[in-house]
């Protein structure tokens, strides 16, 4: 009957340990030491009575099913857990729109540009002087072409071919009194 107890110890120390390994960052050393003790309780428990070993069995996996994603969920609180895993609202778009360089780049939704290089989507336009890396909404845009800024995208420049902007001489400004 020794036996008996020692294999639901191990089957028992195994789910411990593997839980362990949750809350400390043992790089799967615990996991491996729990699901050792695991196979060496049950081989134990078959090799005493495989009635007892195939109810025991299924108790486990029912547990592992029901019981295992929800210390995952409480895994994401502890403290090793919240350095592994992003939140569940990190939206990682928004992080990346809301750098100062990124913030920078809004000013220019609406501008006017010609494009340095061919966009194939991707590629430079020069916008007053300032060279950006931009997309086209939609085909090809040759190099020397006048675009507009449309729309910035987490970092992204989106640009769209337009005519070419009037010239400032071609301006009346006699109106804006």
């Amino acid at each position: 009957m020794n036996d008996v107890y020692l294999a639901y110890f191990l089957v028992v120390a195994g789910l411990v340990v593997m839980a362990a390994e949750l809350l400390l960052p043992t790089g799967g050393v615990l996991f491996v030491l729990g699901v050792a003790g695991l196979i060496a309780g049950m081989a134990m428990l078959f090799s005493y009575d495989a009635a007892q070993a195939l109810i025991t069995l299924v108790v486990l996996v029912g547990l592992l099913g029901a019981g295992g994603p929800a210390l995952l969920r409480l895994w994401s609180q502890t403290w090793v857990g919240r350095r592994l895993v992003l939140p569940p609202g990190a939206d990682e778009d928004a992080t990346v729109a809301a750098m100062p360089v990124h913030v920078e780049l809004e000013q220019l939704r609406g501008r006017v540009g010609r494009t340095a290089s061919p966009l194939r989507p991707a590629g430079v336009t020069d916008f007053d002087g300032r060279r950006v890396d931009t997309l086209s909404e939609g085909p090809l845009i040759e190099a020397g072409k006048w675009v507009r800024c449309i729309d910035v995208r987490a970092g992204k420049v989106i640009v769209r071919q337009v005519d070419a902007p009037p010239a400032l001489e071609d301006l009346d400004f006699g109106n804006l009194t």
